[in-house]
């Protein structure tokens, strides 16, 4: 198949809110496929290429200068090529001999062909199309029943072996697909809630739990051999070793377990997320350890538990883990769920997570039998620049430069940049902020508009992290607009001091 008819799909995806729409369009991409293609387009649409890490990233593709292709040639076949080199370079020459691929790939792609692929490259294809989405499109490709192709895709972990098995399996194939001790599974994820109160409310009987601000691991156990994976499935077993150790003296000889890690200081608190993530890419234990929080149980010595309900998961979470189970209590009052609440913060942890006692383990999916509650914070901050949108943005300006002011004069005055977000904004907002910045443009480059640093607008964030990208040391977590501020003038801004004693230790370095 021709990257452009993936592309075109792309387009007309992106195009429609309506989510029968995007799943007629893929479901008609899917159908016309090779089997072999089905997992690489499967990958392209997710932006999570079936290579994984490619070694990528803006900066490397903003020094590629090569002219379009008039016509399209490049087929589905040609790109993933491409991808395997990207993937496999290494050692000495790698990045001149990426720089080659990527040339000879843009050369041979039309401008929309290579921004799509750019895109993919990087994460930042932006469809509207979630997983869930294309999920349906494959059932509805295969004309298989949805539950049975996302169950299939969370056990296996792989959705674009799942695709392929739908579009060429028979029904029993797919039905087959089970939980397997070594191969990671989704996990299961949480609605919101702005309060424990509320979240016990609406599950009734509940384990409530602490909310770390650590990172997902899914851990199988079988025998000696264990393994570790993240969030995303990816193996890092060699980089943790201090948590295989601990795995291998629980009272289980094979296990699936879920749970979260971070790194503790002298005095026992937490810290910081992106301390627990830079052990995530280092090759051998540091000086910071990492420390596991198990709170489920998906496999137990041959017994497959996700289909029980959380209350006799957890029963024997806490006979295998003992020690290592993640703190939590059994309730359904809602005054002992604010003072978990209380508590998990007052220990330095993001919340709570409120689950359900009577729900099974519902693998990938993000419901209301978990839902987790942590603090909302606010800022005002102004916006500094807008880049162009794409996909369903393209012709809008979306991504917005935040800044915060610098009270102190100690990062040269002014406003100080912090982070960047298209998270929050309505079509609304995106039609209003389009119209009004070219208004107050101070220059532009090929990236993006800089504007009068006047314009406030409130964001809300779960927190800062130490960065050396941004000026003032640190950058936002999972920033989003709430709302502009048109009766707030920028000198009224938050500060760039403000947002660092967010920071462990108050900013102290």
């Amino acid at each position: 198949m021709l990257l452009a008819d993936v592309v075109d799909t792309v387009e007309v995806v992106s195009a429609t809110r309506s989510r029968l729409a995007k799943i007629a369009a893929l479901s008609a991409l899917l159908t016309r496929l090779e089997p072999d293609e089905v997992p690489v387009v499967v990958g392209f649409l997710t932006a999570s290429p079936r290579q994984g890490r490619l070694g990528v990233g803006w900066r490397t593709l903003t020094t590629i200068d090569a002219a379009p292709a008039a016509d399209p040639t490049l087929t589905v076949s040609d790109v993933d090529a491409a991808l395997d080199r990207l993937a496999e370079a290494s050692g000495a020459g790698s990045q001149a001999e990426r720089s080659a691929t990527l040339r000879a790939l843009a050369a041979r792609a039309t401008a929309r062909e290579w921004d799509f692929v750019a895109r993919v490259m990087i994460g930042e294809l932006r469809t509207g199309a979630l997983e869930g989405v294309l999920l349906d499109a494959v059932a509805k490709a295969a004309d298989r029943p949805p539950a049975v192709v996302r169950r299939a895709a969370m056990l296996s972990g792989d959705l674009g072996a799942t695709a392929r098995l739908a579009l060429t399996g028979t029904a029993d194939d797919l039905a087959e697909v089970g939980l397997v001790v070594g191969r990671p599974v989704m996990p299961m994820l949480a609605s919101t809630a702005a309060t424990a109160a509320e979240a016990v409310s609406t599950v009734g009987e509940a384990s409530v739990e602490y909310k770390l601000d650590g990172a997902r691991i899914q851990v199988h156990r079988d025998g000696d051999d264990v393994r570790v994976y993240t969030r995303n499935l990816a193996d890092i077993t060699h980089r943790v070793p201090e948590l295989v150790e601990i795995v291998r003296t629980l009272d289980g000889d094979r296990l699936i377990l879920d749970g979260e890690t971070l790194s503790l200081d002298e005095d026992g608190a937490p810290r910081a997320f992106q301390d627990t993530m830079g052990r995530f890419g280092a090759d051998a234990a540091s000086a910071l350890l990492l420390r596991p929080w198990f709170f489920d149980l998906l496999h137990v010595d041959g017994r497959d538990l996700l289909d029980e309900p959380l209350r006799t998961r957890r029963a024997e979470l806490v006979r295998v883990a003992g020690e290592w189970v993640m703190p939590g209590v059994e309730t359904s009052d809602p005054d002992a769920a604010e003072a978990l609440s209380v508590e998990a913060l007052a220990h330095g942890h993001e919340g709570v997570v409120v689950k359900a006692l009577d729900a099974p383990y519902a693998a990938g999916r993000r419901g209301s039998s978990w839902i987790k509650v942590k603090p909302v914070l606010t800022y005002d901050l102004v916006v500094l620049a807008v880049e162009p949108g794409s996909g369903r943005r393209e012709g809008l300006l979306s991504n917005l430069h935040l800044g915060a002011r610098d009270a102190t004069g100690e990062f040269g005055g002014g406003y100080v940049m912090v982070g960047k977000t298209f998270k929050g904004l309505t079509d609304e907002l995106l039609r209003w902020q389009t119209a009004h910045f070219p208004t107050i443009e101070s220059r532009r480059t090929a990236s993006a508009l800089f504007v009068e640093p006047i314009t406030v607008v409130e964001i809300a964030i779960d927190g800062v992290q130490r960065s050396t990208r941004y000026p003032g040391g640190l950058a936002l977590r999972f920033a989003r607009v709430k709302a502009y501020r048109p009766d707030k003038r920028p000198d009224e801004a938050d500060t760039i001091q403000a947002l660092r004693t967010l920071l462990p230790g108050g900013g102290e370095q």
